[in-house]
Parts: structure tokens; C-alpha cells; sequence
């Protein structure tokens, strides 16, 4: 409804535009015709001729004025108009005649109203130009109807005559034009830095609301004695600080859209380390992810699935030593494809164990994450440990994903 709208004022002031120089244009051209009869002493047909295309311009508004959607009757005037303007070149000096100057009036039109138009009166005019040169002056009965010395007040007056309307009309339209363009401009900026300003809050406030959950998580830990309940509810507490760093990362950018992903890997790993195995531990990381940025729709599950992963290393994978190596490796595979290879060099668990009859959520999380990045997991059996191969590719938009 809102492109019909905006069609239809486009529509609208481009008829406006061409009713306006098309009554000049005919008020011009009697004028011009009244000059050369009475003051320049211009010999017939050239003052009639004149007066033909006054009518004509004049027949163009009225019919503009009548019946602005139907172009078809104003486009056969301003065929008629072409036919004149080149009799008039040819009684005025042929192609040396300062009356081909209103073939440019005629190709400005053409463009107002549709740009294959404009092109046509383009050609148009090239063709009758050239016409003019291989007819030179003087053609057959087509004489010069100036008299010798007048030539230049013609020109003059033609001249005139044709900067009047340029200047008055599509000369004034166009910087109103571009005024409104520049005024529409910094409305768009304006709009576009208070939209940023308001995205950067939201970020901000998520974040800040993720924080308050992860520390009333914390709260309610301290009260907790059974160790499996402690266990899940640091799980917990460790998604959320997960999800809020993406979006304290997007509230540090400039860009809103993405985050630096290398970066987020390294401080969610450190922080998974030292909050289950504690700042004293000789669990080593070794992360491989190149300069490349992820969207929010990527970025959350994505971390979340790195996240269940090292969780899962740091509990069980390395149980009853401190020292291991959590390895952490992203590539893009193509122009859609990322593989991430995660694991560790811990115990692993039996190869033909099924996620779907298992007890642990954090191997669930693992499949479904991945599933909601439109990708599969793969666990890579040549290597020591729990090693996944996870192929996703980024998320576009922005639906309701399920995990459950």
C-alpha cells in the first residue's frame, strides 16, 4: 500500500511538472512567434509555425490537466511537437538553428514520465539532428525566413525563451528536489542512529538482566547441599553468562549485526575453566578460529553448543587428573558451510552410547543445537577423547528455535 502510495505522488508531481512547462512553453511560443513577426520582420511560415506549437503546448496541458494517467494522447502531441521543432529548425537555419535546443525540453519530458520514453525522444532527436546536417541549410523551399543581421536577436530571444523554462521550471523542480533528498537523508540518519542507540540499549539491558539470573543462580547454589542439584544449577548459571557475553560483545561493536567470534571462544572457554575446574588447574585450550564474524542467530546456539561441549570435557572427561587439552578449531568450508572440531583428550565415553537414551542434557543440547543450525554432528573416533565434528551453516533469520 505504502509503494502505491508513494507511485502514485511520484506520478503525481511528475504530471504537475510537465502541465507547468507545457503552459509555458505554449505562452513562450506565441510570445517568440509575436517577436519575430512584428519586431524581427520573419517571414512566413516560420511565425505560424511558431503559433502551431504554441497550440500544441497548449493542447498538452489540457489533456495533462484531463486525463493525467493516460500519457497516450500526450504523447502523440509531443510527436506532433517533435515534427514542428524540426520544420522550425529548418526555416530558422537548419542545424545551425538555436531552435534545437527545445528537442532537450522534449527528451526531459520523456524521462519524467518513464525512462524508456526519454530514451526514445533521445534517439529521436539524434536521428532529426542528423537529418538536418545531410539536409544543410536552404533545402529545397525549406530558406532561411530570418533576415540577414536578425539571426543573432532570434537566437537570443530562443535562447532566452529556452533557459526560462530549464531554469524556472525543471531547474527549480530539481533543486527542490535534491533539497528534499538531502532533508531525507539526515531524517534517515537520524532515524537509523536512534534505532543503533535503542539496539545497543536492548543489548545492554539483556545482558545485564542475564547477569542478575546467573547471580541469583549463584544465590540459590550457595544454599544447595546435594551435589548433583549444585551440578546442574552451575550448568545453568554458566548457559546464561553464555548468552549474556554475546550480548555484551554486540553492546561493545559498532557493527550490531556480528560479533567477532574468536574472541567470544576465548572468554567463554577461560571462563568455563575456571568455573569448573577453578583458576590452580593445568587444563590447557587450544583454540584455532580465524578472523571471522557470526550473527546473533548463529553466534547464541553456537556458543551454547561450545559451551555443553567444554562443560562436558572439564566434568567428565578428565575425571581424576587436572591436566588435559580442550581443542577448539572453526573453519568455513565454503561460502555457506562452517565445521567446528570440538573435544578433549580426556576418557571419552563408549563409542555405541546414543545421545536420545542418555541422561545427560549437555550431550542433548549438543544434537539439537545443532540441528537448529541447520547442521549434524559427527563424533570423530581416530582421536583420543570426546571429539565432535559439528557442520552448520549460518542462520539468516531470526524464527523461534525449539531446543527441546
Amino acid at each position: 500500500m505504502e509503494k502505491k502510495r508513494k507511485h502514485l505522488q511520484r506520478s503525481q508531481d511528475a504530471s504537475l511538472l510537465l502541465q507547468t512547462s507545457s503552459i509555458f512553453a505554449a505562452v513562450g511560443c506565441f510570445l517568440l512567434a509575436a517577436i519575430s513577426w512584428y519586431f524581427l520582420e520573419v517571414s512566413e511560415p516560420l511565425p505560424l509555425l511558431l503559433c502551431v506549437l504554441g497550440v500544441i503546448f497548449g493542447i498538452q496541458f489540457v489533456l495533462l490537466r484531463r486525463l493525467p494517467e493516460h500519457p497516450l494522447a500526450y504523447l502523440l502531441t509531443n510527436a506532433l511537437g517533435y515534427v514542428l521543432v524540426f520544420g522550425i529548425s529548418l526555416y530558422s537555419g537548419g542545424v545551425a538553428s538555436p531552435f534545437i535546443c527545445m528537442f532537450a525540453l522534449f527528451i526531459l519530458s520523456g524521462y519524467l514520465i518513464k525512462a524508456s520514453i526519454g530514451n526514445l525522444y533521445l534517439a529521436a532527436a539524434v536521428l532529426y539532428i542528423l537529418l538536418l546536417l545531410l539536409l544543410g541549410p536552404g533545402f529545397g523551399s525549406f530558406e532561411n525566413s530570418i533576415p540577414l543581421g536578425r539571426e543573432s536577436l532570434f537566437s537570443a530571444f530562443v535562447f532566452l525563451f529556452f533557459l526560462v523554462i530549464l531554469g524556472s521550471i525543471f531547474g527549480k523542480k530539481l533543486f527542490r528536489n535534491l533539497h528534499d533528498l538531502y532533508l531525507g537523508k539526515e531524517e534517515m540518519e537520524q532515524k537509523a542512529n536512534e534505532k543503533e542507540m535503542l539496539l545497543k540499549e536492548v543489548h545492554h539491558r539483556v545482558k545485564n538482566n542475564l547477569q542478575t539470573v546467573s547471580s541469583l543462580l549463584r544465590m540459590q547454589g550457595r544454599a544447595v547441599e546435594d551435589p548433583h542439584t549444585l551440578s546442574q544449577i552451575q550448568s545453568s548459571q554458566n548457559r546464561v553468562v553464555c548468552m549474556a557475553m554475546v550480548h555484551e560483545m554486540l553492546y561493545m561493536r559498532e557493527d550490531l549485526s556480528c560479533i567477532e567470534y574468536s574472541t567470544y571462544v576465548q572468554q567463554l572457554a577461560d571462563y568455563l575453566v575456571k568455573s569448573v575446574k577453578g583458576s590452580d588447574t593445568d587444563i590447557r585450550l587450544r583454540i584455532d578460529i580465524p578472523e571471522v564474524e557470526l550473527g546473533i542467530d548463529t553466534a547464541l546456539p553456537l556458543g551454547l553448543l561450545i559451551n555443553e561441549a567444554v562443560t562436558n570435557a572439564l566434568k567428565y572427561g578428565f575425571e581424576g587428573r587436572d591436566t588435559g587439552e580442550i581443542s577448539i578449531a572453526l573453519e568455513k568450508e565454503d561460502e555457506l558451510y562452517y565445521v567446528l572440531r570440538i573435544g578433549d583428550d580426556g576418557v571419552g565415553y563408549p563409542e555405541n552410547m546414543d545421545y536420545k537414551a542418555s541422561k545427560s542434557l549437555g550431550l542433548k543440547l549438543i544434537h539439537n543445537l545443532s540441528r537448529q543450525l541447520k547442521g549434524s554432528v559427527i563424533r570423530d573416533l581416530s582421536k583420543r577423547g570426546t571429539n565432535y565434528i559439528i557442520r552448520f551453516e549460518e542462520v539468516r533469520q531470526d524464527p523461534f528455535h525449539s531446543m527441546a
